[in-house]
């Protein structure tokens, strides 16, 4: 187990969960918001997690709503919203924070993993990836302008895949 199967999660219907959950999968988890100019990134995310789900791929997205506001709605809403405008199967967690004081445990560990330029730190907005391999102890990021069916994305989910 690493220090980020431990996290406690929650997801967006209330229930309890961590990265345990997923052990022995990959998993790409991305801040998502509904109203961003980088919100059809929810079409390529799901073709990834449909595309990879039987060789051990997790999407897991997690709404945000630091950046300009562009998550306001409920759970509700942001369920409806996903599942109606991109068909969005995989799971959701909370509304969260990435950045700041009350930054998420979970982000807390992930944005000490550096980008391909070197750069940790704070999330820049809305859709930034990371990739946490199967033992769940390494992590690659992709920043938001990194569309998700990128070569770049594809061939790091491939490498890292379990099956």
């Amino acid at each position: 187990m690493t220090a980020l199967d431990s996290i406690a999660l929650t997801t967006l219907d209330g229930a309890a969960t961590s990265l345990a959950d997923y052990a022995g999968r990959a998993v790409l988890v991305v801040n998502v918001a509904s109203k961003c100019g980088l919100t059809p990134q929810y079409a390529g995310l799901e073709a990834l997690a449909t595309r990879y789900a039987d060789r051990g791929l997790t999407v897991l997205g997690v709404p945000c709503n630091q950046f300009a506001g562009q998550e306001p709605g409920t759970a509700e809403e942001i369920a409806t919203f996903c599942s109606t405008s991109y068909g969005v199967t995989f799971p959701l967690l909370a509304k969260t924070e990435v950045n700041g004081e009350n930054r998420s445990p979970l982000y807390a560990e992930l944005t000490k993993t550096p980008d391909a330029e070197g750069e940790a730190g704070d999330i820049q907005w809305n859709f930034e990836k990371f990739l946490v391999a199967p033992d769940h102890a390494s992590v690659q990021r992709f920043r938001p302008r990194t569309e998700p069916e990128s070569d770049t994305v594809v061939s790091a989910i491939e490498a890292v895949l379990p099956a």
